[in-house]
């Protein structure tokens, strides 16, 4: 049984306790938070664990074997890496620092303690992203030419961090995942309409070096939450959508072709093909209790997460370099992700 600590009790939170309490290979031992009001709410949901408003105790007690950050993003670095330094096992929810620099210091300090470090991309373990993962690589969507995401919904908005840094990680994440590559370079452009330089809606383009282009779109000043990725292939294009409850890949036989030759502009004529519309079938299984048990099974194995600390520095890479395109006005700052890795090396 790995014993399990949680610091955070506010939006996901109990997320994160109600399936590590339900796990068989896991003892929720306590958690920890500031506002005793929500600890009162831990003990009502889940009568047995014991609450502290108090970190260390969470941190320096010798029966806790793994501890689970869910607290803002700021207070990620020094919380993870006092886990660390006092042999715990650390996930982290996303964004993993605040910094490059920052993630780097905990990947290098989880592989001194050998201790596995993990961050929350919890879309990577959905069944409907790992579907769409095995069609790109199948070819059947043929060259991706480009992918749009939209995440878009009314609020919450962050007191500490802009729309970009709150809801961009996830598609982020799902977008270098997919296309197993990472972007190179990133334009962004955002607007803070409600506090000073905390932008609540932005759109951010990821530049590849194998001239693949992403677009994500995210607000927090929407009428309607959206959820939707669209990759436009040579030969195909996919929808996903998360919010649908079925039906949250369409596959389309839909495309464009170039006349191969023709001896005049007059001659010169696009094809466009209207096909069907497939909906392929997808396994049905909550991806956090997935994630959860993935983190487990990695203490107890020795073996490195799917997400582990370098992905964190992935997308925190590409979130530094979106800000400071923001910044400069949406002009493209190169992401440094490939200069750290020669650094951690």
């Amino acid at each position: 049984m790995i014993n399990i600590g949680i610091i955070g009790c506010g939006y996901w939170g109990p997320n994160l306790i109600r399936n590590y309490t339900q796990l068989p290979n896991c003892n929720m031992l306590m958690c920890c938070d500031s506002d005793e009001k929500k600890l009162n709410r831990m003990n009502t949901l889940f009568p047995g664990i014991q609450t502290t408003n108090d970190i260390n105790q969470i941190i320096t007690s010798p029966e806790i074997d793994a501890v689970g950050i869910a607290t803002p993003v700021f207070t990620h670095y020094d919380l993870a890496k006092e886990a660390l330094l006092h042999e715990k096992h650390v996930f982290v929810e996303k964004p993993l620092c605040h910094s490059s620099d920052a993630c780097l210091e905990l990947i290098r300090l989880a592989e001194k303690k050998g201790k596995v470090l993990m961050v929350g991309h919890t879309f990577e373990y959905t069944a409907a992203v790992n579907k769409i993962k095995k069609i790109v690589e199948s070819g059947e969507l043929g060259e991706i030419l480009y992918i749009a995401s939209v995440r878009l919904n009314l609020g919450l908005f962050q007191p500490d961090i802009n729309v970009i840094w709150d809801l961009a990680p996830h598609d982020i994440s799902i977008i270098t995942y997919l296309l197993g590559e990472h972007p190179t370079s990133v334009n962004g452009q955002g607007k803070a309409h409600y506090r000073k330089d905390i932008e609540d809606v932005a759109t951010i383009t990821l530049n590849f070096s194998n001239g693949t282009i992403a677009f994500i779109h995210s607000s927090w000043l929407d009428p309607n939450k959206v959820r939707t990725t669209t990759i436009v292939g040579s030969k195909k294009m996919l929808v996903y959508n998360d919010t649908e409850p079925q039906e949250k890949i369409k596959i389309y036989d839909k495309g464009v072709d170039a006349p191969p030759y023709y001896d005049t502009f007059a001659e010169f004529q696009f094809s466009y093909r209207y096909g069907d519309i497939h909906i392929p079938r997808i396994e049905d299984y909550e991806p956090l209790r997935r994630e959860c048990s993935h983190f487990l099974e990695c203490i107890e194995e020795n073996q490195t997460p799917r997400t582990n600390g370098y992905s964190g520095l992935r997308v925190v890479s590409v979130l530094e370099a979106a800000n400071e395109s923001l910044k400069k006005k949406g002009q493209a700052v190169p992401i440094r992700y490939a200069k750290l890795l020669r650094k951690a090396a």
